[in-house]
């Protein structure tokens, strides 16, 4: 994994029409970015996926689409207002901006590296033989390193904690953290940055209304929380999920579409009796993992992490990380918000949140559990296990994404061998029939070949190729993806091959 594995991804996502820059035309905006036909397409079967899987797969979670914009005191009783903040710092020489919280924890991982790295030099050098454990517990070099991370973790957390920037900036300087562009530790004092988007309401200045973009969707689920539970009959527990669009001012917006200032969430909020939320958090963080790991991107991909600092709502809080081509980084929380959001929305409407539980005969305020994951991140994951460059026996090469058939954006590719004697037509005959099922193309331009890499490089998982052995007995050749081997199969077997492979329903129904 390494930064220019995201240079590679960036430029392959482009040229086939995955992620193009917004506006580029006129030099847009950076860190906000369009999604071209298979960008698109890849998008909307990741998002299905989740919404399958979070909603139609359990009874009692029920979804919704709330407004981007709303009323203004939303914000001030979720604590984004006051709380919704970066701690920034600026390096003098390069000019350049940084979150603060981000430069120590790169710097943390790359202590990691190094014990790692020192791991498997060992490894290497007593084979069979190496215990790992004893290694660990009495190589003083992992000892040197293990006990410089410990007390630059601790100094980190206690600066979290105590939400001291100065401490913050003071164990950058002590750490020798320098700038990645100029190299320098010439830093400027940390200072913190609120990145909620403000727009107006009205049509006059004097009396117009301040308005934020919504910098989550949460917030859209917790004011709907009683319309939602007593239009839809629901007992608690019970989840309400939404798929939508946030805002967020950063600052420090780079790495492709990993951090963005317009991206696009799923969140589900889970209600539960107050006094079962650690179960519950517990059922939630297994259950999310394993949505993941049904995708088959790797088993050494994706990993847990606490929080080092809880965020002002959370009473237990974690991430699923993902190995990104920059390292471990977030790609879904899952937190344990107590009551918070709904007590504060009471309080500040002045209108009652509280939930009637006919089973115990009393009120309450239900505590959440909360899974938010970006979708736009989950893309970026999908495309990062996915692709591939892979030198063939032949001494050819091949660039390939190694979709799962359920996401891939083409499911199926219809090749003429030669577009005459009449294989063009059949073909476009069985691509014509198959088409209405899920959506794949139809190509005879070049040399099958060069056809085959076309599809490769858009991660199609099959290729149905009719040639003079069709026109004698019906069968078509299948070529997989991934093995790039062929069988051959009778023409009217391609449906059901194709809902074999490449059904989204099976991937959300498989245990």
């Amino acid at each position: 994994m390494s930064e220019d594995l995201l240079k590679k991804i960036t430029a392959h996502c482009k040229e086939y029409g995955f992620v193009f820059p917004t506006t580029e035309i006129y030099d847009g905006p950076g860190a906000v970015y369009d999604y071209g036909p298979m960008g698109c397409a890849l998008k909307n079967n990741i998002r299905r996926y989740w919404w399958e899987s979070m909603v139609e797969a359990h009874e009692n979670i029920v979804g919704i689409d709330s407004a981007i914009l709303m009323h203004p005191t939303t914000w001030k009783a979720s604590g984004h207002v006051d709380a919704f903040n970066d701690p920034l710092i600026d390096n003098k020489d390069s000019k350049k901006r940084y979150r603060a919280d981000t430069l120590i924890e790169d710097h943390l991982a790359r202590l990691e590296e190094k014990i790692e790295k020192e791991v498997e030099k060992a490894r290497k050098r007593f084979g069979s033989q190496f215990d790992e454990a004893l290694f660990r517990s009495t190589n003083a070099r992992i000892l040197e390193l293990q006990s410089r991370r410990e007390a630059v973790h601790k100094k980190f957390k206690e600066a979290l904690e105590k939400n001291d920037l100065e401490a913050l900036r003071a164990l950058i300087l002590e750490e020798e953290i320098t700038c990645p562009v100029s190299g320098t530790r010439n830093w400027t004092e940390v200072r913190q940055f609120n990145l909620m988007f403000a727009t107006q309401l009205g049509s006059l200045s004097d009396d117009s209304l301040t308005l934020y973009l919504r910098p989550e969707t949460a917030q859209g689920i917790f004011v709907n929380f009683l319309n939602v539970q007593k239009s839809s009959r629901l007992k608690v527990p019970f989840g309400i999920a939404q798929v939508g669009k946030a805002f967020r001012n950063e600052i420090v917006a780079r790495q492709f579409i990993f951090r963005m200032r317009e991206f696009e969430q799923m969140e589900m909020q889970f209600f539960v009796r107050p006094g079962t939320e650690e179960e519950w958090y517990d059922y939630w963080k297994t259950r999310r993992m394993e949505w993941h790991r049904r995708l088959g991107l790797g088993t050494d991909l994706h990993r847990f992490h606490d929080h080092e600092k809880l965020a002002h709502y959370a009473k237990a809080a974690c991430d699923i990380e993902f190995r990104f081509p920059m390292g471990f980084k977030e790609l879904e929380g899952i937190h344990s918000r107590t009551d918070f959001d709904l007590k504060n929305h009471q309080e500040y409407s002045g209108k009652k949140m509280s939930y009637f539980d006919p089973d115990l005969n009393e009120s309450y305020i239900p505590y959440v559990i909360e899974t938010s994951i970006g979708l736009d991140r989950m893309f970026l994951a999908v495309m990062t296990a996915a692709f591939h460059e892979e030198k063939l026996p032949d001494g050819t090469e091949r660039t390939v994404l190694h979709i799962h058939p359920a996401l891939a954006p083409v499911k199926f590719a219809v090749l003429p061998l030669v577009p005459k004697d009449g294989m063009d037509t059949l073909a476009r005959r069985i691509f014509d029939d198959l088409r209405r099922q899920a959506p794949g193309q139809y190509d005879e331009k070049d040399s099958i070949g060069r056809r085959y890499r076309r599809q490769d490089a858009l991660g199609t998982p099959f290729c149905f190729t009719v040639d003079s052995q069709t026109l004698q007995d019906g069968t078509v050749t299948v070529r997989h993806r991934d093995s790039m081997a062929q069988e051959r199969i009778p023409a009217e077997q391609t449906k059901a091959f194709l809902e074999e492979h490449t059904s989204l329903r099976s991937l959300v129904w498989s245990r």
